[in-house]
């Protein structure tokens, strides 16, 4: 029968002492098409872009301009599908990827002008 080797997804090595060996790679900035090769399901290269700009329930993936390139981390990546799961379960925690943001100035306007409407009309 053969055993269970397990392997790091991030270096692909088979060693159980991946985790410690990765922490000197989890801040180093990565392109969010490294990023899409890296993560589990290979998503494609528009999903990761949804999941900075929209976010999966209520939680945004954190990246960073640089010189006119768009970059996150492994560290980044793995919180946020921490936070997309615990959001998932309906568990309410401490994340540290961004949460989305308020709606903008034109849709709090048209929110506002929708409420003084319903107002006016009575309802």
């Amino acid at each position: 029968m053969k055993q269970f080797t397990p392997y790091c997804e991030l270096t692909m090595r088979t060693d159980a002492t991946c985790e410690a060996a990765d922490t000197g790679h989890d801040d180093e900035r990565i392109t969010l098409t490294q990023a899409a090769r890296e993560t589990p399901g290979r998503p494609h290269l528009s999903t990761i872009h949804r999941w900075r700009l929209r976010g999966v329930r209520g939680v945004r993936l954190r990246t960073e301009l640089v010189g006119g390139r768009r970059f996150t981390t492994r560290r980044w990546l793995r919180e946020f599908r921490a936070a997309c799961s615990a959001a998932g379960d309906g568990a309410a925690g401490d994340n540290a990827a961004t949460p989305t943001s308020e709606p903008t100035a034109r849709r709090q306007h048209a929110i506002r002008a929708a409420e003084a409407e319903l107002d006016a009309a009575g309802i």
